[in-house]
């Protein structure tokens, strides 16, 4: 049997431990275990993140040991992690120290290159590289997430990093912008849309992250009420804390929560509508790509892909469910860096 060679790809976000082996034309492996949230919390600490980050990576490594033992036949060709949120000076958070952590000490042992990127990418190339994206080099990407929610114009870097040293020994890569040049567009000037939406969800008893199913609710509701501002947008900017106040004090005075459910996403809808317009319009751009958690909603890809079109803006969803925290982006383009 010959061997395959893959990627193996790590991810530690405020939300997941995630593990991935890709090849050069499939994705093997999809591991991800989502870190565990109180009851009636909203969200993790840094240190508590970590430290379940070094609990939970063990268990997914034996079970890439498992795979490897099972079906044989490959070869770890090198070792790309998350190692910061997104790919601007400054960037930082201390979940991703333990996949740089893991991640640099398996490459080391096994002898092959460590290359870091940032979670943002991770997050672009997981929605690229399966949909007709992968052969456009210039495109707006929206990456809505718990944490994040930005707007972004992306094109090809002209950096090259080389991962070989002179004496032909491994050194590892610091993965900044190295695939992409990204500039910021347009977002909010607050908090997030997820943020928005696990407020909501946790304040009407659900537990976090509540995204999935407040959109399973607002899908199956027929009727939204009517007590939301509108999100202004401005220069493909916003605030969401005014609509966030608006809801924490409807949540408690109003009996249809299922109805303020929808409402809430068709104020996001629309608001990430006018946003993109507003960014075809700046950039000169209409090929757009939806990532992070928040763009998995089935009620906003049904409400806003249509009326974009409209307006000659075509959005790429994810159907390959690689939309939320996942280690698969990683290792593309740790791919990209290693067999291109």
């Amino acid at each position: 049997m010959d061997t395959e060679k893959y990627i193996l790809g790590i991810d530690t976000s405020n939300y997941k431990t995630s593990l991935a082996l890709v090849g050069q034309e499939d994705i093997r492996l999809d591991l991800r275990k989502f870190l565990e949230v109180k009851p009636g919390e909203r969200g993790l600490r840094q240190s508590e993140a970590l430290f379940q980050h070094v609990r939970n990576l063990p268990e997914l490594f034996e079970e890439v040991r498992s795979d490897l033992d099972l079906n044989g036949g490959a070869e770890i060709s090198a070792v790309a992690f998350s190692s910061r949120p997104r790919p601007v000076e400054g960037s930082y958070m201390p979940c991703f120290i333990a996949g740089e952590s893991f991640g640099r000490s398996l490459a080391a042992m096994l002898d092959v290159p460590a290359i870091s990127f940032s979670h943002q990418e991770g997050h672009l190339e997981a929605i690229k590289a399966f949909t007709e994206m992968s052969y456009i080099d210039h495109f707006i990407a929206c990456h809505f997430s718990g944490g994040t929610c930005e707007i972004l114009y992306v094109k090809p870097s002209e950096a090259v990093m080389p991962y070989v040293d002179e004496y032909g020994g491994y050194i590892a890569v610091n993965g900044e912008n190295t695939i992409y040049d990204i500039t910021l567009v347009g977002g909010t000037k607050d908090i997030s849309f997820g943020q928005v939406l696990d407020r909501a969800g946790v304040a009407m008893g659900l537990p976090f992250p509540c995204g999935n199913r407040l959109d399973q609710i607002a899908m199956k509701t027929n009727r939204a009420t009517n007590y939301l501002t509108p999100v202004k947008v401005k220069d493909c900017h916003f605030n969401l804390s005014g609509i966030d106040t608006q809801i924490k004090n409807l949540i408690g005075n109003v009996d249809d929560h299922d109805g303020l459910v929808r409402e809430i996403f068709e104020k996001i809808s629309d608001c990430i509508c006018r946003m993109l317009i507003q960014a075809a319009d700046k950039t000169g751009l209409c090929d757009v790509i939806m990532s992070g958690g928040v763009s998995t909603s089935g009620f906003i890809r049904d409400s806003i892909s249509d009326r974009l079109e409209r307006e000659g803006i075509i959005v790429y969803f994810d159907d390959l469910g690689l939309s939320s925290d996942n280690a698969v982006g990683t290792a593309l383009l740790g791919g990209k860096y290693i067999w291109e």
